[in-house]
C-alpha cells in the first residue's frame, strides 16, 4: 500500500491552465504560479456574475476522532465521483496550516486517490496565502504597540488590548510572552495564524473594498472609557488590505483525476468558522454544475457555522448536506478507547450511533436534505458497516459505502448518483436564529436544539463582557461557538449523545470585521503546541528534490 504522498508523486498532472480553461475561465484571468497552482482574477466573476448558481453540497461529519474522519478526501473524492457520471464539478476546500503538518494532525489535501496536486506544496507554502495573513496581522500588532510607544493618543488600556500576535506554527512557548518598552511591560502571546480574525476576513469578505472595511472595524483593544479601539483608528486598514490583495484571490489547483479545486482561505473550525473563502465559493458555483466543499470538525461546529454565519453572510443556499463517518468514529463515541479503536466491535459501534442520530436530527434544523456516506476503513467488518445501514434506515436517511481513499471517484459512484438525485429536491434552507435575537437566546438555540443541551450558564466573565458588548451595540451578529470538537458538549470526555447537561460560556468576545461574536465554552487552545514525536521528524527532502515523509 502506498502512502498519501507516494500516490501523489506519481500521478500525472495536467498543466493548470488547461484545468482553468475546461473550468471556464479565460486566459486573462488565470495568473500562474508554477505549471501545477494559479489564481484566479477577481475578474471572472463579475464576468460570470449573471450564470445561474450550480448546486451546493455541504459535507460534514459526526462528532470526530482526533485523526480526523475523512471529510476532505470525501469531498475531492465525490467531485471526482460527480465527474465520473459526466457532471460538471467543484471542489472548494481550505488551505492546510503548517503548524498540524508538522504537528501531529497531518494536512488538509485529502489522502489516497483522493488528493487535490501538487500535495506537497499545498501542504506547505502553497500560494504565501497565510504568510500573508501573518504579515498584515503582526502589522496590526506592531501599530498597536507603536501607538502605545508614541503616546497612546487614543488612549488604549493596557490591560485591555484583546488583539494577539500569530505565526504560522505549533509553538507552545509563544503562548505567553511579556513585552517591554520604555517604562511599560504587558502580557502578551502568539495564536496560530489559522485563528486571526484576519483569516476569518480574508474568507467572508465579498470583494477587495469589503476586505478593507472589514479590516478596519475589528477591535484591537478598549479605551480607558471603556470605547473600542479599532483598526480605522489606528489607520492600519489600507496598508493591511495592501498585503492581502494576492491572497484574496482564490487558489486553482486540481485533483489527482483533474477535477478543479479552489483551495482558499484557513479559519480555524472553533473561534472562527471553519470554511474555505466566499469568493472561492461563490466563483466556483458560477463556473459549474455542481460545488462540493466541507466546514471543520463535526456538524455540531462546522455545518452549525456554515449555515448560520458563511451561508448567511454570503446569501448562500446549500442544497444538500452529506454526514460523512467512520465505524471508528462510531465505536469512540460508544466509550471505546482510543488506543483500540481499530478493534472489531460491534456493541460499541451500536452504542455510538446515538452520535449520529443528533447530528442527523440537529441538521434536520435547517431544512436541507441530508444523505450519510461511511468512509471506509480496512479494518471494518461488514457487521459493523451494516449496523450503520440498518440504523439509517431507521432514521429514514438514504445511506451508502464509499471508498474515496482506495478507490478514488469510481470508489463513491453511487453516493454521486445518490447525491445528483437528492440535490434535485428542493431545499427549504433556514437559519437557526434571527439576528433581531438577544445574544442569550441565540447562544441557547444552539446550545439546544444543536448539542441537546438543557441551558446556558455564564460565569461572572461572561456575564460582564455580555454587557459590555450590549452596551457597544454589537447585539445584532450570530454566534461563533468556541467548543471542543470532541463532544457534543462542552466536556470532551462526554461521548455518544450526552444529556443533562449545560453549556457554560466562559467569555466573549467581539470579532466585529469577521461579523460574529465568539462564545468561548470549555479550554480552546489558539496554539497548539507540537507532540513528542512530531510529524516533522519524519519529513526530509533528498538530493534529487523529492521529499519523504510527508504523509
Amino acid at each position: 500500500m502506498f502512502t498519501d504522498i507516494e500516490i501523489a508523486q506519481k500521478a500525472k498532472l495536467k498543466p493548470i491552465q488547461d484545468i482553468a480553461r475546461k473550468a471556464g475561465f479565460l486566459v486573462s484571468e488565470i495568473e500562474l504560479y508554477g505549471r501545477d497552482k494559479a489564481k484566479i482574477n477577481l475578474s471572472a466573476l463579475k464576468r460570470l456574475s449573471k450564470r445561474k448558481n450550480g448546486k451546493l453540497i455541504l459535507v460534514t461529519t459526526i462528532t470526530p476522532t482526533p485523526w480526523g474522519e475523512g471529510k476532505t478526501t470525501t469531498t475531492i473524492g465525490l467531485g471526482q465521483a460527480l465527474a465520473k457520471i459526466g457532471k460538471k464539478a467543484f471542489i472548494c476546500i481550505r488551505e492546510p496550516s503548517l503548524g498540524p503538518v508538522m504537528g501531529i494532525k497531518g494536512g488538509a489535501a485529502g489522502g489516497g486517490y483522493s488528493q487535490v496536486l501538487p500535495m506537497d506544496d499545498i501542504n506547505l507554502h502553497f500560494t504565501g496565502d497565510i504568510h500573508m495573513v501573518t504579515a498584515a496581522h503582526n502589522l496590526l500588532s506592531a501599530m498597536v504597540d507603536n501607538h502605545i510607544y508614541h503616546g497612546n493618543e487614543l488612549d488604549i488600556d493596557i490591560g485591555q488590548i484583546v488583539w494577539r500576535r500569530c505565526i504560522d506554527m505549533n509553538d507552545r512557548a509563544l503562548r505567553h510572552i511579556t513585552i517591554r518598552y520604555k517604562d511599560i511591560e504587558r502580557i502578551d502571546g502568539f495564536d496560530i495564524t489559522a485563528a486571526s480574525e484576519v483569516m476569518a476576513i480574508l474568507c467572508l469578505s465579498k470583494d477587495l473594498m469589503d476586505m478593507k472595511k472589514r479590516l478596519g472595524m475589528m477591535i484591537v483593544g478598549y479605551s480607558k472609557n471603556g470605547v473600542p479601539v479599532t483598526v480605522k483608528d489606528l489607520k492600519a486598514s489600507g496598508a493591511m488590505a495592501l498585503l492581502l490583495k494576492e491572497a484574496f484571490k482564490p487558489n486553482l489547483v486540481q485533483t489527482i483525476e483533474g477535477v478543479p479545486a479552489f483551495v482558499h482561505g484557513g479559519p480555524f473550525a472553533n473561534i472562527a468558522h471553519g470554511c474555505n473563502s466566499i469568493i472561492a465559493t461563490q466563483l466556483a458555483l458560477k463556473a459549474s454544475d455542481y460545488v462540493i466543499t466541507e466546514a471543520g470538525f463535526g456538524a455540531d461546529l462546522g455545518a452549525e457555522k456554515f449555515f448560520d454565519i458563511k451561508c448567511r453572510q454570503a446569501g448562500l443556499k446549500p442544497d444538500l448536506v452529506i454526514v460523512t463517518l467512520t465505524c471508528r468514529a462510531l465505536k469512540r463515541q460508544g466509550g471505546m478507547a482510543k488506543e483500540e479503536l481499530s478493534k472489531n466491535s460491534v456493541a460499541m459501534l451500536k452504542k455510538g450511533l446515538s452520535n449520529l442520530e443528533r447530528h442527523i436530527t440537529s441538521l434536520s434544523s435547517f431544512g436541507v436534505p441530508a444523505l450519510v456516506t461511511i468512509n471506509k476503513r480496512t479494518e471494518d467488518t461488514k457487521e459493523e458497516i451494516d449496523e450503520v445501514l440498518k440504523y439509517c434506515q431507521k432514521l429514514g436517511v438514504e445511506a451508502v459505502v464509499s471508498d474515496f481513499w482506495g478507490k478514488g471517484g469510481k470508489g463513491g459512484v453511487e453516493l454521486a448518483k445518490m447525491a445528483v438525485k437528492a440535490a434535485q429536491k428542493r431545499s427549504n434552507f433556514e437559519v437557526l436564529y434571527s439576528l433581531d435575537e438577544t445574544i442569550g437566546s441565540k447562544i441557547e438555540k444552539i446550545a439546544k436544539i444543536i448539542y441537546g443541551a438543557d441551558g446556558v450558564v455564564y460565569t461572572d466573565l461572561a456575564s460582564k463582557e455580555l454587557e459590555n458588548i450590549e452596551k457597544n451595540g454589537y447585539t445584532k451578529l450570530p454566534i461563533c461557538m468556541a467548543k471542543t470538537q470532541f463532544s457534543l458538549s462542552d466536556n470532551p470526555e462526554l461521548l455518544g449523545a450526552p444529556k443533562g447537561f449545560n453549556i457554560t460560556v466562559k467569555k466573549l468576545k467581539v470579532a466585529a470585521g469577521a461579523g460574529y461574536i465568539v462564545a468561548f465554552t470549555g479550554d480552546i487552545m489558539t496554539m497548539p503546541g507540537l507532540p513528542k514525536h512530531p510529524a516533522a521528524e519524519k519529513i526530509d527532502i533528498l538530493a534529487n528534490g523529492k521529499i519523504t515523509g510527508l504523509f
